[in-house]
């Protein structure tokens, strides 16, 4: 459990250098899942030395792989193949991490062994019927609070049957849960998207040589393959990136590098959102690391203009509304956000949080049951809660950068789960913040 830390930040100086932000978290996740069940040794570098991927780490550790630590960001994950995993003696703690507790109902579902999903008091609020009523009608047998809130009870021993299932509300997390369950089940798996969502699962499953056939919106895969290892570079966190990009945009005199930054098509409609809203934010020296496209990102300072949000563009930034938020209250005119009622059910409601700390900071949110309209104007000093929520706190570190007045910021211990250093980084790049 977390003790209570704050941070207080100020406007510090305009923010310049080369900056290398923490591997993704997404492709650390998946990278340790399925180096645990290949046929092999897989080598995994930039792996995000955060505490969801690590508890993530921990917990296949506790179902009998053996996973190395040569230095700091790498791992060697010995794999024990597809039906090497072992029943573990307890429940199994993901921590803060949502990603890590879907994907593992749905690889754990096709295990011989029962199991145990527990998670913090965050993540035990989080809605998970999303994944447990496909993974039923696969055959998986998963019990939750009355409410379909972890623990995840997780009864093995049942076989699975491929399905073709249209999931309900676009899901990456719900999607990849499925094809890890379609592993193990007979026949083929298809899942359909009412939006395409990030396809992290479906890229590291080919390269680990599983046959997958995907495209925006659909993939599709017939179970009884195995995997072989294979290594994996992780490319930097684009979400991660996301708070430095909207600071450099909105701190005069700024400039900085972020240094291949992963840019899955899926994952970065805040990119095209603040170019829209007209930030200078140019891609240098592209690459591919592992299926996945990189490159580095500069962001100079530019004024950036209010707009509406396509809702086409939701899903592909539902984890940078935060820092999306400090951009609009720093923008000339209003902007508003449609489609995006997945916000209320993130570490915390997001769209309440965001909005009640830009208040508090002296700015007008008009809050609707899936947005917000954020009217800008000059933010002023102030007390924020960020609710444990690791993106919020990060947000209002931003935020401070362009207030009027200190700001302070409460219940930060969880920006471990995803940017351990944050508050470093920031320092060195030229925040005001302590």
């Amino acid at each position: 459990m977390h003790e209570p830390q704050a941070w207080t930040a100020r406007a510090g100086s305009p923010l310049r250098g080369t900056l290398a932000i923490p591997g993704d978290k997404s492709v650390s996740h998946r990278a340790v899942m399925l180096a645990a069940l290949a046929d092999g040794t897989s080598t995994i570098d930039g792996f995000l030395e955060g505490e969801d991927t690590r508890a993530t780490a921990a917990i296949f550790a506790r179902l009998g792989v053996r996973i190395e630590t040569p230095s700091p960001s790498r791992r060697v994950v010995h794999g024990v193949g597809i039906d090497g995993l072992k029943a573990p003696d307890g429940p199994l703690d993901c921590g803060n991490a949502g990603t890590g507790m879907r994907l593992l109902a749905g690889l754990l579902a096709a295990q011989r062994f029962d199991s145990v999903l527990v998670g913090d008091a965050s993540l035990s609020k989080r809605p998970m019927r999303r994944v447990t009523v496909p993974l039923a009608a696969m055959g998986a047998r998963i019990d939750t609070e009355d409410g379909g809130t972890p623990p995840l009870r997780i009864h093995g021993g049942h076989a699975l049957v491929g399905i073709d299932h249209t999931l309900e509300v676009a899901s990456a997390q719900v999607k990849s849960a499925l094809l890890l369950a379609g592993l193990y089940a007979r026949g083929e798996t298809v899942v359909r998207e009412p939006h395409p969502t990030r396809d992290y699962t479906e890229r590291m499953l080919a390269a680990f040589g599983v046959d997958i056939a995907f495209a925006p919106g659909i993939a599709r895969l017939r179970g009884g393959q195995r995997l072989r290892a294979t290594d994996v570079a992780v490319p930097a966190d684009f979400s991660s990136a996301a708070f430095f990009l909207v600071a450099a945009s909105i701190v005069p005199g700024s400039e900085l590098r972020l240094r291949q930054v992963g840019l899955n098509p899926r994952r970065t409609g805040l990119l095209q959102v603040l170019r829209m809203m007209g930030a200078d934010i140019r891609e240098e020296h592209p690459a591919t690391h592992g299926g996945e496209p990189v490159a580095d990102l500069v962001a100079r300072h530019a004024p950036l203009r209010g707009i509406e949000v396509p809702e086409a563009l939701v899903p592909d930034m539902i984890d940078e509304f935060p820092a999306l938020f400090v951009a609009a209250a720093c923008a000339d005119g209003p902007t508003v956000v449609r489609g995006a009622a997945e916000l209320r059910v993130k570490e915390s409601d997001r769209l309440a949080v965001m909005a009640a700390g830009l208040r508090g900071l002296g700015l007008r949110v008009d809050e609707t049951a899936d947005g917000a309209t954020i009217h800008p104007g000059t933010l002023q000093g102030g007390a924020v809660d960020s609710h444990g929520d690791h993106r919020i706190a990060m947000a209002f570190a931003v935020a401070a950068q362009r207030a009027a007045g200190a700001v302070r910021i409460d219940d930060v211990a969880n920006v471990a789960t995803s940017f351990p250093g944050f508050d470093v980084l920031a320092r060195q790049a030229g925040f005001g913040l302590a």
